[in-house]
């Protein structure tokens, strides 16, 4: 048994169709776009790691203001 229940023949045959289909350079070309957003967002996700650990006093203020924002719509809607 291969990947999911597909057979190592199966999954082979599915590659070439593929490949016959769009050509090496175009799936070349995916990949590397595939692989520039990947990168680019494991960079976002690693920065605002960063700035979360830079920066705690802001994030206690931006936490407090949600939550003075959230009783004031309590208070507003009567809940």
């Amino acid at each position: 048994m291969g990947f999911g229940g597909m057979s190592i023949w199966s999954l082979l045959l599915i590659l070439v169709i593929v490949l016959l289909l769009f050509g090496t350079k175009k799936l070349r070309n995916l990949g590397g776009d595939l692989g520039s957003a990947v990168k680019g967002f494991k960079q976002a996700v690693n920065e605002g790691e960063a700035e979360g650990k830079a920066d705690p006093a802001r994030l206690n203020k931006a936490e407090g203001q949600a939550g003075e924002q959230k009783t004031a719509d309590k208070e507003h809607h009567g809940s």
